[in-house]
């Protein structure tokens, strides 16, 4: 009898909690989450799983390429000439060194302009000419980059170049490099500004009552400061520069040499694959599956350096209480 009155009671219990419960509409709430919670993971999912299948197909048909040429041979050869009949040779090495000859001059071009403006944006412009700027500078990422490859084989080549250096050929390094860099001015401006907007003032007021100058408080004090964010921002935007396809396709040509003359034209690794994804190769041949080794190392290339930006964050990231 006893025990026939404490399951009783039990179960009044758990009526009146799954009551309580009803009434508040936390078990609906619940399920609610449990829904949402799955329907995030599987989105989360979908992008590794993406990730992971572009990873597989580079690396089973860039293993079939090597089972025909050497490893040895695509990564250290100087020659690439992969469409001449009787001829075919795949050393890898005039397309990377275009690529990060390019990607390098286009750094020169972003790094000190987007800082520069990074650093007005933060600690000059009043908020009134920093919402009218930063609109327009972030435009610029907006722009196709097949705008940025004729504007480029228009206007930066016969305008500027050739005013300049009579010996520029009509497709060449630097106005791709010119075009890049450009291109990646606002990432670099951007992130670089909103780690600087990130700097806590007290250092800043800290800064202007020992007598610095406003220059030397941006430089000396706010640009060390966020160097982590401002590194971070710089590798990204070299990432960018290194996998950019439509402008070193138009505007550097595909000349496949090695980028000593910024003057003279040469072929990158991603101008190359729309070479030949743009031309008649057929689908198994060993042209074809070079397209995935070249693919698969620029993959490697971009993935080094998102790794080296992530350490560098980590590493010198400065932590405020």
């Amino acid at each position: 009898m006893a025990q026939r009155s404490a399951e009783i009671g039990q179960s009044e219990n758990l009526s009146q909690t799954d009551l309580a419960l009803a009434l508040s509409g936390r078990k609906s709430r619940q399920g609610s989450e449990r829904l949402i919670q799955a329907i995030l993971l599987v989105c989360g999912a979908l992008s590794v799983l993406t990730t992971l299948g572009i990873v597989l197909i580079l690396i089973e048909q860039a293993y079939e390429f090597f089972s025909e040429v050497s490893v040895i041979d695509f990564l250290f050869g100087t020659t690439w000439t992969p469409l001449f009949k009787g001829q075919e040779s795949y050393g890898v090495l005039p397309l990377v060194s275009a690529t990060l000859g390019i990607s390098f001059l286009a750094m020169l071009v972003a790094i000190p302009l987007g800082l520069m403006a990074a650093i007005y944006l933060s600690e000059y412009a009043t908020p009134g000419a920093r919402s009218l700027l930063k609109p327009f500078l972030e435009l610029l990422a907006g722009v196709p980059t097949i705008v940025y490859g004729y504007f480029a084989l228009t206007f930066i080549t016969p305008d500027l170049l050739k005013r300049l250096f009579d010996s520029t050929r009509p497709y060449n390094v630097l106005s791709a490099s010119l075009a890049v860099g450009i291109m990646v001015l606002p990432l670099v401006a951007s992130l670089s500004e909103d780690a600087l907007r990130a700097v806590p003032n007290s250092l800043r007021e800290g800064a202007y009552a020992m007598g610095a100058t406003k220059f030397e408080v941006s430089t000396r004090v706010i640009v060390p400061a966020a160097l982590s964010g401002v590194v971070a921002a710089v590798i990204l935007a070299i990432s960018r520069a290194v996998g950019e396809t439509m402008i070193v396709a138009i505007a550097s040509g595909s000349r496949a040499q090695f980028a000593t003359d910024p003057l003279d034209g040469a072929q990158t690794m991603t101008a190359f694959i729309v070479q030949v994804f743009s031309g008649d190769v057929t689908a198994g041949s060993t042209v074809y599956k070079s397209l995935f080794a070249v693919g698969l190392l620029l993959f490697v290339l971009t993935l080094f350096m998102n790794i080296v930006s992530q350490w560098f964050v980590r590493r010198f990231r400065e932590e405020y209480q």
